[in-house]
Parts: C-alpha cells; structure tokens; sequence
C-alpha cells in the first residue's frame, strides 16, 4: 500500500496513512473516464426547447367565419398551423438526454479519477477542516496555506459551514463522499480527502 501524509488546515504535517491500492492505485484508463464524462454531463442536460401544438394554442374555440358564403377559404380554428399564431407541426419537445452505465463501471471510474490524482501528485489528505462559522475569508486563508488555486474539497458527511464558505470562491468545491463523482475529480487540479471521508470512500466504492 502506498503511503501518503496527513496534515493539518496550516498545510504541516501530522502522520501519515496507508492508501488502498484497489482505490487509488488502479491503473488509468482514459476512454472509460471520458465515457463516464459523457454520461454525467448530458444527465446534467435539460431539454428546454419546446413548441405549442394546435391544441395547446390559446383560442380558437370559436369558428372563424362561417363555412360557405364569404368568398375565403374554409376555417375551423385560429389555432391552425396555417396561421400567424397558430400552432407548429412536430415542433421540438423537452426531452430527456441521460442514460446510464453499468454500475461497475461507474466505480472503476471513480478509482481510476482517484488514482490518477494520486499519482500525480495531486492528493491531499487532512487529519480535519472545520470552520467556526460560515466565513468565506476563513476559508480562503485555508486554501492559501497549502497554495492552491484550485481544488475538489471532500468531507465525510455535508458539512454547510464549509460548503457555505466555499461557494462564492471561483475553482473550489466541497462535497460530501455520496457526491464524489468523476467529473468534478477532472475538473478540479487538486482533490483534498479529510480523513474520515476515507473510510466512507472505500465503503462505498468496495461495497
């Protein structure tokens, strides 16, 4: 197991911990992170387009003029596709662009995001990050310690007072191990584990 240090939100170090090989030394395999991109980004995608058929157009409940006499075509409806204002003809729809893979290739993913990280050079482990109230300077300060510019944060459960801190900072995240995902692992440079998110990470990916 490779062994990596811990340190404290002054960016000193404490201890250090054991890695396990099966979550942060697999071997990286670029396709399966790009598939698994692919699918997280077009689930974030919302079908907004949208047109009115005929009969989703307000009106046209009334006959426009009377059927013969009047020396105009026939009409039924001032919702007819034929018409300013009427209705569209097999316009677009909200629809729906997510799929999904199967679930082992999810996690293999995650490893693999984790993994590469890691051999980077990339990882950090703190023994803690706790903040005394929601103060974005705080945080700010912390991320300096350790010089960072950019950075995925995750904490064992939802932590608000940093989640909070942190949102109006551009290139940081804080999330919780259920929302470790491989996008933001690859958006972000750096990835920052507290640590006792660890055990919650192989708990869940190990399941």
């Amino acid at each position: 197991m490779a062994v990596c240090d811990v340190l404290n939100t002054r960016a000193e170090k404490v201890g250090e911990i054991e890695l396990n090989d099966l979550l942060f030394g697999v071997e990286v395999n670029t396709g399966i992170l790009h598939e698994v991109v692919c699918m997280q980004r077009a689930n974030r995608r919302s079908g907004n387009a949208c047109t009115k058929t005929r009969g989703e157009v307000s009106g046209g409940g009334a006959k426009p003029w009377r059927q013969k006499g009047t020396g105009r075509a026939r009409s039924g409806s001032r919702t007819s596709p034929l018409w300013r204002g009427g209705g569209t003809v097999f316009g677009p729809k909200p629809r729906d662009y997510s799929y999904t893979m199967p679930k082992k290739v999810k996690r293999l993913a995650l490893k693999m995001a984790m993994s590469a990280r890691h051999q980077e050079g990339n990882l950090v482990i703190v023994d803690a990050f706790e903040l005394q109230q929601v103060k974005t300077k705080d945080f700010v300060g912390i991320m300096k310690n350790f010089q960072f510019e950019n950075c995925l944060i995750i904490t064992g459960d939802v932590d608000e007072k940093v989640s909070l801190s942190a949102r109006n900072v551009v290139g940081f995240k804080v999330l919780p191990v259920a929302g470790l995902n491989v996008y933001d692992i690859l958006k972000h440079s750096k990835l920052m584990l507290v640590q006792t998110s660890l055990a919650k990470i192989e708990e869940r990916l190990m399941a």
